[in-house]
């Protein structure tokens, strides 16, 4: 592994590329754009609209609304390398009789054929149905929503997040059951794809190698899109996403791979290719818009004076893995003062967000376990050091700042380990009575890992050694969430396998948070 160092600095991160000779021209996307040659009207031999439709990052007057252009997807898309002129049409019904806003995108060849339209001027705390149009293909129609005024304290918030959802391993029977469930809003906490190549005698199989390319994660961003469970389920309702490390590369640190025999500059060309991919792929804003290796996704959205969320990178800013990325005793590196897992200005940004927040529930989306859990049984003590554990300071830092600045109802959504927990996270695990300082809510996997079991086999150890955590589980599924002014309530819905179609929806348990309480409690 490379040492150590603050690689989140780009003149760092440029300054490593040209040394090693790597031009920066060769990067993908650097904010040059060409249209070239615009077809209006075009003609296609198969369906362009093969990955359907998505919304996301909504505001209380807007949204964004996504397509990408693919007759051929998991093989470059089939499109011919020039623009195509999409129609887009936003309604208050789903017949599409009252049309309350239209347009036309362009579909360039520099973004992989993909459409964002930014929304504005729209009705707040309102359901919209959307289509797009290129010559004669019409899409599927999707529906979604604003978020109600900042200035309004709304009765209920009806939310799902989830995370990992490896294409080989199952099925993403989840989302059939989620679909079912009239949410508002869902939230993706990483792992969207897997970059690992195909391999035989799985559920399912990968197309291609491992990715490295930009036409590669292209193709397998196109294959997990053509999952009719995921595809209906973004279709539903707008989405708010982050990655974590599968977007890229496994366990993935700044511009430090987890292979010693990868440079940072090849590594650095390797994060473009994946980043301009995951915004071709995803509802996002041209805030969003990847510059070369660097891509800004930490954001904050608001559904009116109820909830905040504040959505978190820590993967690109962070600083490499102390004592390598597995489990680990709590020494050396993991209390260097320079070691961070959001990088100095998106720590800042966060907390001045949260200070000046008005919201009821303030809620952190992110991707790796905040809560110090002991894998180890006995007096034996061990920590993953790619999650908060790892970043001893940081960690203590962030929850310190929630404590004494009494930021309102603080909640940490997580995602990333395959497993789901209910923690009370603490400045000071090592005393028993420190007081609670937030809830931590963590989602187990759509499929990542096969099916699952409802408890490992050293489930009672585990729940031993860490006190502060109330519940764990090893199925797959996703959390919904129930939010009032009241109270937070979180149900933990898991499928007993993956491995075949249609499994039965179950709910292992609900846990509720008051309002102005911290620390969850079995409903």
């Amino acid at each position: 592994m490379y040492p150590q160092r603050h690689l989140h600095d780009l003149a760092v991160s440029r300054r490593n590329m040209m040394l090693s000779g790597t031009s920066l021209a060769a990067l993908p996307w650097l904010g040059r754009f060409v249209e070239g040659a615009v077809i209006r009207r075009p003609s296609f031999a198969q369906n362009p609209f093969q990955l359907g439709v998505a919304s996301g990052d909504p505001t209380s007057d807007g949204v964004v609304l996504w397509t990408r252009l693919a007759i051929d997807p998991i093989n470059g898309g089939g499109m011919q390398p020039e623009s195509y002129e999409v129609k887009w049409e936003v309604a208050t019904d789903e017949g599409f009789q009252q049309i309350t806003q239209s347009g036309t995108e362009l579909a360039t060849p520099q973004l992989g054929h993909s459409v964002h339209v930014e929304l504005s001027g729209l009705k707040p705390d309102t359901w919209y149905w959307y289509r797009f149009q290129a010559g004669d293909a019409v899409s599927r129609i999707g529906k979604t929503r604003t978020m109600p005024a900042m200035s309004i304290m709304p009765e209920k918030l009806k939310f799902a997040f989830a995370s990992c959802q490896h294409f080989e391993s199952g099925y993403f029977t989840a989302y059939d059951h989620m679909a079912k469930e009239n949410l508002d809003l869902v939230l993706h906490l990483g792992d969207y794809i897997y970059e690992y190549a195909g391999m035989d005698n799985r559920v399912r199989k990968h197309h291609g190698p491992e990715i490295m390319t930009l036409e590669h994660y292209r193709n397998r961003y196109a294959q997990y899109r053509m999952d009719q469970s995921l595809q209906n389920m973004h279709a539903l309702c707008p989405w708010v996403v982050v990655w974590d490390d599968h977007e890229f590369d496994n366990n993935c640190a700044g511009s430090i791979s987890e292979e010693s025999n990868v440079s940072p500059a090849e590594f650095l060309l390797r994060r473009a290719n994946s980043y301009q991919a995951y915004y071709e792929n995803m509802p996002l804003r041209r805030t969003c818009l990847p510059q070369g290796p660097d891509m800004t996704l930490y954001r904050t959205i608001d559904f009116g004076g109820l909830a905040r969320f504040e959505m978190l990178d820590t993967r690109q800013y962070r600083t490499d893995q102390p004592n390598g990325d597995k489990l680990k005793p709590l020494e050396g590196g993991v209390f260097d003062p320079l070691g961070t897992m959001l990088g100095d200005k998106q720590e800042r940004w966060l907390m001045s967000d949260l200070l000046q927040s008005q919201a009821n529930w303030n809620v952190l989306g992110q991707q790796v376990m905040m809560a110090r859990v002991d894998r180890a049984a006995g007096a034996e003590a061990k920590f993953s050091m790619d999650q908060w554990a790892g970043y001893d300071i940081s960690r203590r830092k962030l929850l310190d700042f929630l404590a004494t600045r009494q930021i309102s109802n603080p909640v940490v959504l997580t995602g990333d380990i395959h497993s789901n927990w209910v923690n009370d996270l603490k400045v000071d695990f090592d005393n028993a009575n420190d007081s609670i300082v937030a809830s931590e809510f963590v989602c187990t996997s759509i499929s990542s890992g096969g099916n699952g079991l409802q408890f490992v086999k050293n489930h009672a150890e585990l729940m031993a050694e860490n006190p502060f955590v109330k519940f764990q589980n090893s199925e797959r599924g996703y959390v919904s969430c129930t939010v009032t002014p009241k109270e937070w309530r979180s149900d933990y819905q898991v499928v007993e396998f993956v491995d075949k179609p249609n499994a039965p929806l179950i709910n292992r348990g609900t846990w509720v948070v008051e309002n102005g309480k911290a620390g969850a409690v079995k409903a």
